[in-house]
């Protein structure tokens, strides 16, 4: 019989220790269904076939003889603007890219866990909106519903993993580009404290605002994952204290104080909730009570904290178009932003640069008064397909922070978030809310995270399965 493609990461790492199957039919079995949704869900930028299928043979041997390490012979999903050595780095990207000529620091550390990297997912053009398609790969669908978006920019590792395709799959978060498109296909997305993934080779990231981080259908797989691929190279700028994430799935995080989140931030352009999104975050909240945790509306004082997240996202926008082989095939939104990037990348950056730690002062006293935040991940439900792409520079800021106002500070404080799923709203479309903590609060946050899922069970809801076998959409 065919391995269930409902069984997540630990549960495939049991059932390959016990010898119930092997590293090599898991992998064919993940292999054929990504060959049969390629055509309609578009997920995948790069499929590692033959490299995978010698990895799991590998895996066997191993398996056979009685080694045991965290991911030994399960395939896992990582974006495409992480290296992998041999495979081309694109990252949303048109043209020809070179290989990789070794892994990723984030990648060396999944294969030593002994995963099976069985490919790279599509990502937007350098990551920069919350959709996944553009010329250079076409769209990835949402496997909830296809004519709508799966999120971005890791829209391509949330669509494998929300369709079954891979059980987890590693993605990067700048602006909440794990969490968006973890909340618009019914997942579990853990964006880290910056460091706990290395960004190596790059020691930050489009200036620090991006990390990597986690998407599965649980907290247990979630944090699995991030336990698997943490840790430092030895030449990373931010290097956060050790933690075993995992452990914190189960324990009672005891009675917290919770701050129910609505207002956006501060964005010089106008944002609101769509009211059944708030619907779905406030039943969640609701929840948390009922769990004995005390829940009150409050926002934290976010400032014009988006006055330091522009230049620092621009610049680095600015830094890679200045690294892309082929810049005349850039989206010209693209350009715009490096232009930008190149204008703020003196004295603006640095003052930017210098204001995180005031802003994290200020954010962190809230802290003393609650344990927690809960906020909506999203303003809005997932946009269809097409709507944000031939749009203009100003025209797609001003979707995009419609859409999306919530997530990005947290990538300004370096500090970690989750994103949990918070039901669905509409016509059957995924929606999530996400939980905020101070520095190093992982451990804090998928404790809540997994307690919330006891109780919903959101992993047992999944996507029609007509819809992620059919034949290829258009």
């Amino acid at each position: 019989m065919p391995y269930d493609r409902s069984a997540g990461l630990a549960e495939s790492v049991r059932a390959l220790a016990a010898g119930e199957l092997s590293s090599r039919r898991l992998v064919e079995e993940c292999l054929a269904r990504i060959e049969a949704t390629q055509g309609s869900l578009n997920a995948f930028r790069i499929v590692r076939g033959s490299a995978a299928l010698a990895e799991a043979d590998a895996a066997d041997r191993e398996l056979a003889a009685g080694v045991r390490r965290p991911l030994l012979g399960v395939p896992v999903a990582v974006k495409d603007d992480m290296e992998v050595a041999g495979e081309p780095t694109a990252f949303g990207c048109r043209g020809d890219f070179p290989p990789a000529p070794r892994d990723a620091e984030a990648v060396r550390r999944l294969r030593a866990a002994g995963a099976v990297i069985i490919g790279k997912t599509n990502a937007c053009e350098l990551g920069q909106w919350p959709f996944t398609e553009g010329p250079a790969f076409g769209a990835t669908r949402n496997p909830w519903h296809p004519e709508h978006t799966p999120g971005g920019s890791s829209g391509g590792s949330a669509a494998a993993v929300a369709a079954g395709l891979v059980p987890a799959a590693l993605g990067s978060d700048g602006a909440g580009s794990v969490r968006i498109p973890a909340a618009w296909t019914h997942l579990v997305g853990i964006k880290p404290q910056r460091g706990r993934i290395s960004t190596w080779p790059r020691g930050e990231s489009f200036q620090g605002v991006t990390v990597n981080g986690t998407l599965a259908r649980t907290v247990a797989d979630a944090a699995l994952l991030l336990d698997a691929a943490s840790g430092n190279h030895p030449r990373d700028p931010h290097r956060p204290p050790e933690s075993a994430v995992s452990d914190a799935v189960g324990r009672d995080p005891g009675r917290l104080r919770i701050a129910l989140s609505l207002k956006p931030p501060f964005t010089a352009l106008p944002a609101r909730l769509h009211p059944d999104v708030r619907a779905r975050v406030v039943e969640l909240a609701e929840r948390l009570e009922a769990l004995g945790h005390t829940v009150e509306e409050a926002d934290p004082p976010y400032g014009r904290i988006g006055l330091t997240f522009v230049p620092r996202a621009t610049a680095g926008i600015a830094e890679r178009v200045r690294e892309a082989p082929h810049p005349a095939l850039l989206d010209r939104r693209t350009l715009e932003a490096a232009r930008l990037g190149r204008l703020l990348g003196g004295a603006p950056l640095r003052a930017a640069r210098r204001a995180e730690a005031g802003l994290r002062g200020r954010i962190g006293g809230f802290f003393t008064s609650y344990d927690v935040i809960l906020a909506p991940t999203t303003a809005a439900p997932p946009p269809r397909v097409g709507a944000m792409l031939g749009l203009g520079q100003f025209a797609t800021d001003r979707a995009m922070i419609a859409a999306c106002p919530y997530a990005w500070p947290w990538n300004v404080l370096g500090w970690p978030g989750v994103n949990v799923p918070a039901g669905f709203v509409g016509d059957g479309l995924p929606v999530g809310a996400q939980l905020l903590g101070p520095a190093n609060s992982e451990p804090l946050l998928v404790s809540v995270a997994a307690q919330l899922e006891s109780e919903s069970r959101w992993h047992e809801r999944w996507p029609p399965r007509a819809l992620v076998t059919d034949s290829p959409a258009s």
